[in-house]
């Protein structure tokens, strides 16, 4: 991987600040000083800035912004998949945490990091998933507080959580929801007797998409970050 790249990931420099570093002579490998930041390194490398050690993290834990018509999936023969997003040395080490459809946008996690993938999409565990939903019809004030009761989908037997309904406006809600159960928010909708136009989500738990992540980028998460789970 690039030298740049490298140390984004395994400090608190941004990609521009890693190069900087690099051209003013503070980064070594192996014992030589490199100031040029397209460098290949190896994780096996040793690596200093500032004469301190550098150690790629035992566990990858980072965000993407998903783009519609990708799929969340290890592989797939007729659609990109999310992974293709990230560098293949680091692509084929993560999983997935939760599914997005292939035309829901926004938030999405991939660790190497089992435990941590757990504690997020068991039904044990208490978390909220925002999603921005566009509606093909303007949602009546008896649709939201069916919604925020619990509903019935189709195919199954008990209503679903209680969800949190916030109106936009006449046909745009935030959602959210505890559960993950198979297109989920698409069958609550309809449920309620509208259609799910565009699907969209910004927030797991305390952790929000923001604005400085375009769509099909991604980036690490702090330890601050991985700690909110």
């Amino acid at each position: 991987m690039r030298l740049d790249f490298y140390l984004s990931h395994v400090t608190e420099l941004a990609r521009k600040a890693a190069k900087i570093a690099a051209a003013k002579g503070r980064v070594t490998v192996n014992g030589e000083v490199v100031k040029k930041a397209n460098y290949m390194v190896q994780q096996s490398d040793q690596i200093c800035l500032d004469a301190e050690l550098l150690a790629w993290p035992s566990e990858g834990y980072y965000l993407v912004n998903k783009p519609a018509g990708y799929v969340c999936a290890n592989q797939d023969p007729e659609h990109p998949i999310v992974l293709d997003l990230l560098p293949a040395h680091l692509g084929q080490q993560l999983n997935i945490v939760g599914r997005l459809d292939k035309d829901t946008t926004g938030l999405l996690l991939l660790t190497t990091d089992g435990q941590w993938l757990h504690r997020i999409t068991s039904p044990r565990h208490v978390c909220d998933k925002r999603y921005r939903v566009h509606l093909a019809d303007p949602i009546l004030d008896e649709a939201i507080q069916q919604l925020e009761v619990g509903v019935l989908l189709n195919g199954e037997d008990q209503l679903t959580k209680p969800a949190k309904v916030e109106r936009l406006a006449s046909n745009e809600i935030y959602l959210t929801i505890q559960e993950g159960k198979y297109h989920q928010v698409k069958r609550m909708l309809a449920a309620v007797g509208n259609r799910v136009e565009a699907l969209h989500r910004d927030q797991i738990g305390p952790l929000q998409l923001g604005e400085g992540i375009s769509a099909g980028e991604y980036r690490a998460l702090t330890s601050d970050e991985v700690a909110y789970f």
